[in-house]
């Protein structure tokens, strides 16, 4: 069976709420149709079940929740206050779940809040750190309880499958062959890839700085704020050190990085947020990856000169019952840098491509760590004692179903948020929720200075207070799509999605997307045309926090 055949193998697709299978080639018709299950697609769906309205998550997610049950347990928060509505309610019922002490298996609550997390700290009615099965299953409910119908495993046809007439969305069919008709469209997914199908701008990459009159966004050689660079580190791209003819090392790119301030092509990259332990019990060894390779890691060894090897465990953040979410942390760890670029864009096969490679590259990486004998012998003898959790992902090789895939494209809609909305938090008149979490990107490149030394660009870490979103940065342009709302590829500029991108934002702008989409077709209007009094009135009967006075 050839790859393709694999990622679209059709599957079983609803819920047990409705045990009936739903046969290849059959239309289905739903006031509201919401392409993707990650954490904006669920609240989207809740909150238009919750308004009456009939509606589906149909996309390729076999599991619901993305990131938030993906791996990413532990929450890029920002001010807590400003997260409410159905994000809130998620944390909630997160803690609510950990208030039974037989869910806690491997370690008691109060050794696990002695740990250190941070903004993640539970508070008095919500949880921010959580394992992946449990967010799973908090999402389930949430689908169960609003019977939902979901379709798995289903992917647009992104050449021929998105029927328009006179401005709106008609329909749109899946590979296999499923078609769906709706009043109003959701497109939840990270790469957006419904709206690029029905004719939506976008942009992918960074734009230069010229275009918004921005500081942060375009290249940005020699900006160093987090510890995911080489600083003043002088070490060699070259197989033989200072040896241009020796060829390159493993992940290094020969293409010089332009001017800073300049737009291009580059995505900032990717990486699992893996789920590991050290409870003995629930360890799997990390397993050689098919495909392995240990000159990958030749440049990691290179920085163990300069730096403690031990720094490598800087990002193994805490999660309940003595598990992780770890995340990229120096110049050379999990993101995969570079190695991303054309993701956005990308046919399915391609991107399924990409995916594997990041994850021949990450578990390639806790096996080098835990097995080579270059490694210093304190930092193998202590990876050795991680592991995967024989609990998580137990469907997918005890590994994460969902990519982090921070950034692909980003719609050019009716109001582009920019880093002036963010940092000068100019009053919004029009706002459906707030984000607080620092502006953060992560790096797009590594590249060889005119030095001759290896560096990292396009780390860019800014605090930002807390922040309103505008209806408009969820609609397209009205004459490119009058029935689409994009709550996670919005449309923002690169650098200022690298705050807006946050899950609890995501969910945010998901239920406010389904609101708007459930407004717009009460009084059968274009999504654009929603009489913004209306929706804010909603919302804030809702408990989507609209402002913050600080």
């Amino acid at each position: 069976m050839n790859l393709l055949k694999k990622i679209l193998a059709p599957l079983t697709v609803v819920l047990a709420i409705n045990t009936t299978t739903h046969g290849e080639g059959k239309s289905h018709k739903y006031d509201i149709v919401i392409y993707g299950g990650t954490s904006a697609g669920v609240t989207a769906a809740v909150q238009a079940s919750r308004m009456d309205r009939s509606v589906a998550i149909v996309g390729p997610d076999k599991h619901l929740g993305g990131l938030s049950s993906g791996g990413l347990g532990f929450t890029d928060t920002g001010r807590k206050e400003v997260i409410g509505g159905l994000s809130r309610e998620f944390y909630e019922r997160i803690y609510d779940y950990y208030r039974k002490p037989d869910y806690w298996k491997y370690e008691t609550e109060g050794d696990f809040l002695k740990k250190k997390l941070g903004m993640r700290q539970t508070t008095k009615d919500a949880m921010w750190s959580f394992e992946p099965s449990v967010a799973e299953s908090v999402f389930e409910d949430l689908i169960r309880e609003n019977k939902i119908p979901v379709f798995r495993d289903q992917w647009l046809d992104r050449e021929n499958g998105v029927v328009k007439s006179d401005g709106r969305i008609k329909s749109i069919t899946m590979l296999s062959g499923m078609s769906f008709e709706a009043k109003v469209f959701i497109d939840a997914s990270y790469e957006g890839d419904l709206l690029a199908a029905a004719g939506v701008s976008y942009h992918v990459g960074r734009e230069a700085n010229s275009v918004y009159g921005e500081t942060w966004n375009g290249v940005q050689a020699g900006v160093f704020h987090h510890d995911h660079h080489f600083g003043d580190m002088k070490i060699s791209p070259y197989k033989v050190p200072g040896d241009p003819d020796s060829g390159v090392l493993a992940r290094i790119s020969t293409v010089p990085a332009e001017p800073n301030g300049s737009g291009d092509k580059m995505v900032q990259a990717y990486c699992f947020r893996m789920c590991l332990t050290n409870e003995a019990e629930n360890r799997i060894p990390f397993p050689k990856p098919e495909g392995y390779d240990p000159d990958q890691y030749e440049l990691l060894l290179r920085i163990f000169e300069h730096l403690d090897p031990m720094h490598v465990f800087h990002k193994f953040d805490p999660v309940p019952n003595n598990k992780t979410d770890s995340n990229n942390h120096g110049p050379f760890s999990f993101d995969n840098i570079g190695m991303n670029w054309d993701y956005p864009e990308a046919s399915y096969e391609r991107r399924r491509e990409i995916i594997e490679e990041h994850k021949t590259y990450q578990l390639g990486m806790l096996y080098f760590l835990s097995n080579d004998p270059r490694v210093p012998e304190k930092l193998r003898e202590a990876m050795k004692v991680w592991g995967l959790p024989k609990d998580e992902f137990v469907d997918n090789g005890n590994w994460s179903h969902q990519l982090y895939v921070r950034e692909a494209r980003r719609m050019v809609g009716k109001h582009v948020i920019t880093e002036h909305d963010l940092i000068g938090n100019p009053e919004n008149p029009k706002s459906i929720g707030m984000g607080s979490y620092g502006i953060d990107s992560h790096n797009t490149q590594r590249y060889i200075t005119p030095e001759g030394y290896v560096q990292n660009e396009g780390d860019v870490g800014v605090k930002v207070p807390p922040y309103q979103i505008t209806y408009d940065a969820i609609v397209p342009k009205e004459n490119e799509c009058s029935n689409l709302l994009v709550p996670v590829a919005a449309s923002c500029s690169h650098v200022a999605y690298g705050s807006v991108r946050m899950e609890p934002v995501f969910m945010i702008l998901g239920q406010s997307a389904g609101t708007a989409a459930s407004l717009a077709i009460e009084d059968a209007v274009s999504v654009q045309n929603v009489d913004y009094p209306k929706l804010k009135a909603r919302l804030t009967a809702d408990k989507q926090v609209l402002e913050f006075k600080r």
